[in-house]
């Protein structure tokens, strides 16, 4: 299994809230639910859209470019489950979010 990776600090992803960073060298979004923080590829299958960018509402991300949406929990598109997105592996810890990808 591949290492946690440490990316931003739990601060600079307030709840509500996405963010766009590189997690060896691959693109990742983070998501802020309530004060539990998700992790997804940044790249939406539809059209190479940055997830990152786009509107959360609830557990679900808007692609900001065609309106894709996705749970950023599972990585399911929402309007049809057999579409998905990677999804990783997040924890936090002392104040900073590490994600791990797979191997």
């Amino acid at each position: 299994m591949s290492d946690w990776i440490k990316t931003i600090a739990v601060s600079e992803l307030p709840p509500g809230r996405c963010a766009e960073v590189s997690v060896a060298g691959k693109p990742v979004a983070l998501y802020n639910v309530g004060g539990t923080v998700y992790a997804t590829s940044n790249v939406c299958i539809h059209r190479g859209g940055p997830l990152g960018q786009g509107m959360l509402d609830g557990h679900d991300v808007m692609c900001p470019w065609h309106a894709w949406t996705w749970d950023v929990r599972t990585g399911e598109n929402t309007a049809n489950p057999s579409l998905r997105i990677p999804s990783f592996e997040v924890k936090v810890e002392a104040g900073d979010v590490l994600v791990r990808l797979p191997d």
